[in-house]
C-alpha cells in the first residue's frame, strides 16, 4: 500500500483523497520506486486578465480547487500518463509517448517538432500539457533524458471554465517532476516554463498570470503580478468582511479558441500601429514579426494612460483592419505566439483600448482593497470597477450570453444581500463569473446560481474558498509498505 514517507510544506486536506487514487490505480507504478507528488490550486482572476500579454497588473485568488500529480521514475523507455476524470464512473485518460520519439539519443525535441508529435493525434492531445512541460525543463538546463516516467493525474479543477485547469496541470507535474530529478526552480522560473510549455507545445497562446497564480499563490490572499513580463507586487490582503466566488456560467472557454486569439492579435496591432505614431524604431523580425525599440512604455500597451490615449492616438488606431492590409503597411506584430492571418479582418480599436483602461481598473481596485474598502460607497466602487471590466470584454468580442446574465443577475440581487459585482475571468467566451461579495453573503451567491439554472437549464457550480500556490504547498514524497 502506498503511503505518505515525506508530507509537504502545507496541510492539504484533499491530499489523503489523492493518495487514495494513487492506491486505487497501483497497477501504473512500481512498488520498489518512490513517488513525488505535488498540488497546484485554480485560480480566479478577479481584476486585470486579457490585459497580462500586454503589460497590466492583474490580481489572481489561487481556489480551493486543485490538480494532483504524482510522478516516478520508469525503466520502461516511455512516458505514460493516466489522467482521472472527475465525474465518477468515467474512464481514465491514457498515453504514452515512446523516449525514441520525445527525445531521440536522449535530446529532448525542440518546441516545434514537440507540438507536432503531442498534438498530432487529436485523442491525445491532451498530454502536450502534461508532457510538454517536462521537454521545456530539460532544453532550459541541458538535460538529457534517458529514463522514463508514470505520471497520474487527478484535478478538481472544473476544465475549460476560465479557472486555469491547464496551468493547474503543468505546473503540479513540473513541479513533481523537479523534485524528481533534483532540479531546483523557484516559483518564477516554474510559471514561465509552463507558460511556454503552453504557447509552443499545446499551441495555446495564453499570458502568464495563470502560470505564476497556481504556482506562487498564497491561500487567502490575492496575489498582485505586474506582467512586464512577470514580476510579483506585494499579495493583497482582502478586507475583513469581503469574500470572492466565482459562479460556473456552464458554457466552455478554451484559451487556444480564435475569439481570444484574435482579440490578443488585435491588441499586438494596435500596439504596433500606435509605435508608428508616436515615432518609435520598428526593425522587421521575421515574416510578420516586428520588433519596436519602445523606452517609452517599455513595449507594454498597459503603460499607456487613457489620457494619452485619447489624446493622441485613439481616433488614429483603425476600428478593424484586414491582416493582409495590416502586415502591408506594417510589416508585422511583436507578439511571439501569434500571427496576423492576412484573410482575416481584427477589430483593433477596442482591443488596444482594454488593456490601457484596465490597467487603471487594476490599479484603483487594489488602492480601495489596500485602504480597506470598509465604507458601501467603496464597495459599490469596486464592484462598479468589476463591471466595466466585464463590458470591456464584450466590446472586445470576448463576452458571451450566459456571462451576461450571471452579472446581471449579481446586480439584480444587489448590494442590499452583500453583492457588490461580478465580471467574467480569464479569457472569457464562456467560463466562470468573479463574484466580489459580503462574507455572509454565501445564499445569495446560491440564489443567483439557482436562478441562473432555471432561466438557462445549465449547471452553475459555485467556486468558494483558497488554497496555497504550489510552490507554498511544497512537494510530497510516498512509499510503498505492505
Amino acid at each position: 500500500m502506498w503511503r505518505l514517507i515525506q508530507p509537504p510544506a502545507a496541510e492539504l486536506p484533499d491530499l489523503p483523497g489523492f493518495l487514495a487514487a494513487i492506491n486505487a490505480n497501483s497497477d501504473l507504478f512500481d512498488p520498489g520506486v518512490p513517488i513525488a507528488v505535488a498540488r497546484a490550486p485554480g485560480r480566479l482572476d478577479l481584476m486585470g486578465g486579457i490585459a497580462d500579454y500586454s503589460g497590466a497588473l492583474v490580481l489572481e485568488l489561487p481556489l480551493a480547487c486543485a490538480t494532483f500529480a504524482a510522478v516516478q521514475r520508469s525503466e520502461a523507455p516511455a512516458i505514460h500518463v493516466r489522467s482521472l476524470p472527475e465525474e465518477p464512473g468515467a474512464r481514465p485518460l491514457e498515453a504514452r509517448v515512446d523516449l525514441a520519439a520525445l527525445a531521440p539519443g536522449g535530446v529532448p525535441l525542440d518546441e516545434a517538432a514537440a507540438h507536432s508529435l503531442l498534438t498530432g493525434v487529436p485523442a491525445q492531445a491532451w498530454a502536450a500539457y502534461v508532457i510538454g512541460p517536462l521537454l521545456v525543463l530539460a532544453r532550459a538546463r541541458g538535460m538529457t533524458i534517458n529514463g522514463g516516467l508514470r505520471i497520474l493525474v487527478a484535478s478538481t479543477v472544473p476544465a475549460g471554465k476560465g479557472v486555469s485547469s491547464s496551468a493547474a496541470i503543468e505546473v503540479a507535474v513540473l513541479r513533481a517532476a523537479a523534485a524528481l530529478f533534483g532540479v531546483a526552480l523557484e516559483g518564477r522560473e516554474l510559471a514561465v516554463l509552463c507558460q511556454r510549455a503552453e504557447n509552443l507545445v499545446v499551441g495555446a497562446p495564453c499570458g502568464v498570470m495563470d502560470q505564476m497564480t497556481v504556482a506562487c499563490g498564497d491561500g487567502g490572499r490575492l496575489l498582485a503580478l505586474r506582467c512586464q513580463p512577470a514580476e510579483l507586487e506585494p499579495p493583497v490582503a482582502l478586507p475583513e468582511g469581503l469574500a470572492i466566488w466565482g459562479i460556473d456560467s456552464g458554457l466552455r472557454h478554451a484559451v487556444g479558441g480564435s475569439d481570444y486569439g484574435a482579440v490578443r492579435v488585435g491588441a499586438f496591432m494596435g500596439y504596433r500601429i500606435v509605435a508608428e505614431l508616436a515615432g518609435l524604431g520598428v526593425a522587421p523580425a521575421g515574416p510578420g514579426r516586428v520588433t519596436v525599440d519602445d523606452p517609452r512604455w517599455g513595449g507594454y500597451l498597459a503603460n499607456l494612460t487613457p489620457a494619452e490615449w485619447e489624446r493622441r492616438y485613439r481616433d488614429h488606431v483603425p476600428e478593424q483592419i484586414e491582416g493582409a492590409a495590416f502586415l502591408a503597411r506594417y510589416g508585422g506584430i511583436t507578439d511571439t505566439v501569434t500571427r496576423v492571418d492576412p484573410a482575416r479582418t481584427y477589430a483593433v480599436r477596442a482591443c488596444a483600448a482594454h488593456p490601457i483602461y484596465e490597467q487603471q481598473r487594476v490599479r484603483l481596485f487594489r488602492a480601495l482593497l489596500a485602504g480597506g474598502a470598509v465604507g458601501e460607497e467603496e464597495r459599490r466602487l469596486l464592484g462598479e470597477l468589476m463591471e466595466q471590466s466585464h463590458a470591456s470584454y464584450s466590446a472586445c468580442g470576448l463576452g458571451s450570453d450566459g456571462t451576461d446574465l450571471l452579472v446581471d443577475l449579481v446586480r439584480e440581487v444587489g448590494a442590499g444581500a452583500g453583492l457588490y459585482g461580478a465580471k467574467i475571468t480569464g479569457g472569457g467566451s464562456g467560463g466562470t463569473v468573479a463574484v466580489l461579495a459580503r462574507r455572509d453573503s454565501e445564499a445569495a451567491v446560491a440564489e443567483v446560481a439557482a436562478r441562473y439554472r432555471a432561466a438557462t437549464g445549465r449547471a452553475a457550480r459555485v467556486l468558494g474558498g483558497t488554497s496555497p500556490g504550489s510552490m507554498a504547498a511544497g512537494v510530497a514524497w510516498a512509499g510503498w509498505a505492505d
